[in-house]
C-alpha cells in the first residue's frame, strides 16, 4: 500500500477482483452484489481507504464523481423558493450513490449556455440537472447535440419524449382547485401569472381552462415579471380593484399567492370572506400566512430525489429509453378559501 492508503487496484488485487468491480461496490452500485459490495467496503474501511475521483475516473471511464445543477435564474436566494428543498433531494440522492452535487451560479452579465458549454466541454461533470424548464429550452437542445447526459425539472412546450424529465401534474392542480372554488359558489375566476416563458405556466392555466369548458365561470388572467416586485403589486392591485374582480384566485406558485394576501389586506378586502386565494408549492411560509394558505403540495424534495435516481441510471444506462414521470400534487386545505360572496 502506498503513504497516502491504497488506490482502488491495490484494493482490487488484495480482493482477487477487478479495479471496476472495487470503484462500482464503493460507489454503491446496485448491480454489484450486496455480498460482494460488503466486502469491498469492509477491505476500504480495514485499510483507510480514500476515494480518489481521478484515479477512478481514469479505472472506470464512468467521470469524476459530479454532477452539475446551474443556477441561472436570478431569483434565488431573493425570496421564498422550493430552491433549498430542491438542492437538500438532489444532494441526499446523489451522496447515496457516492456521486457529489455541485451549484454553479451564472452571474447576471454572462450567458447561461456559456457556462453549460464550459462544463461540457471541460467534462467538469459526469452529467447536469436542468430545472426550471422553458417551453422551448435552448439547454436541452444543446445538450442533446452533445450527447451529454442531463435529466431536466419539467417539460418544453412539445413535451418531447427523447430526454428524461421529472414534473409535476400543475394542470390537473389547477383543474382541481377550479373545481372545488366552482363548486363553492364562485364564477369569477383569476390567474396571477408571470411573463417569463416557463412550461409549467402554460400548463396550469391550460388545467384550469380546460375545467372551465361548460361552465358558466369567467376567467381574467394577469401577468408581471417574476421578479419585478413593483409591477408585480400593480397588476395584482389592478385585478383586485377591477370594477367585476374575481372572486377566487388562482396563483402559479405560492409566493404570488403570498402577495395577493398582503395586498388584499391592504385594500381592506378579506380571505376568504371576499376572496379565496389558492397557491401552489406549499413551501414553508404558507402554512404561516394570515389566513394559512390553501395550496398544492408538489412535494419538491421527492422530485429531486426521483430526478437524482434518473440521472445516475441515465449515467449508467446511456442507451436506455428515456424515463418521464409526471407526480401528482396534493392539495393542502388551509383557510384561504371559502364560499363565494353573496
Amino acid at each position: 500500500m502506498g503513504e497516502n492508503g491504497p488506490t482502488i487496484k491495490e484494493l482490487a488485487t488484495e480482493l482477487g477482483i477487478s479495479a471496476a468491480t472495487v470503484s462500482r461496490a464503493l460507489a454503491g452500485n446496485a448491480r454489484i452484489s450486496p455480498a460482494t459490495r460488503e466486502r469491498v467496503q469492509k477491505a476500504a474501511r480495514k485499510a483507510a481507504y480514500v476515494p480518489n475521483r481521478a484515479a477512478r475516473a481514469l479505472v472506470t471511464g464512468t467521470g469524476f464523481g459530479f454532477v452539475g445543477l446551474v443556477m441561472s435564474d436570478p431569483g434565488y436566494g431573493r425570496e421564498h423558493s422550493y430552491i433549498g428543498e430542491f438542492v437538500q433531494g438532489l444532494g441526499q440522492g446523489f451522496s447515496a450513490h457516492g456521486i457529489d452535487l455541485f451549484l454553479a451560479f451564472v452571474p447576471q452579465d454572462q450567458p447561461e449556455m456559456q457556462v453549460i458549454r464550459n462544463i461540457v466541454s471541460s467534462r467538469r461533470a459526469d452529467g447536469l440537472v436542468l430545472g426550471r424548464t422553458t417551453e422551448n429550452d435552448p439547454r436541452i437542445a444543446y445538450l442533446r447535440e452533445q450527447g451529454f447526459p442531463f435529466v431536466a425539472h419539467g417539460r418544453t412546450e412539445s413535451a418531447d419524449a427523447s430526454f428524461d424529465w421529472i414534473d409535476t401534474d400543475g394542470a390537473a392542480a389547477f383543474a382541481e382547485g377550479f373545481r372545488m372554488l366552482y363548486a363553492l359558489g364562485h364564477r369569477r375566476f383569476g390567474v396571477v401569472s408571470i411573463e417569463e416563458p416557463m412550461t409549467f405556466r402554460q400548463h396550469r392555466i391550460d388545467g384550469v381552462r380546460q375545467a372551465m369548458q361548460g361552465t358558466d365561470a369567467k376567467l381574467v388572467i394577469t401577468a408581471s415579471p417574476r421578479y419585478d416586485a413593483q409591477r408585480r403589486e400593480a397588476a395584482i392591485r389592478a385585478m383586485l380593484q377591477a370594477p367585476d374582480r374575481p372572486t377566487a384566485i388562482l396563483c402559479l406558485f405560492d409566493s404570488l399567492a403570498l402577495s395577493v394576501l398582503d395586498i388584499a389586506a391592504n385594500l381592506g378586502l378579506s380571505v376568504p370572506g371576499d376572496l379565496s386565494v389558492l397557491g401552489f408549492d406549499n413551501i414553508a411560509p404558507a402554512a404561516h400566512a394570515r389566513p394559512a394558505l390553501t395550496t398544492f403540495d408538489a412535494d419538491t424534495l421527492a422530485s429531486a430525489h426521483c430526478l437524482a435516481e434518473l440521472l445516475i441510471t441515465r449515467l449508467e444506462n446511456p442507451g436506455a429509453a428515456p424515463v418521464h414521470r409526471l407526480i401528482q400534487p396534493k392539495c393542502v386545505l388551509r383557510h384561504s378559501h371559502g364560499p363565494a360572496p353573496d
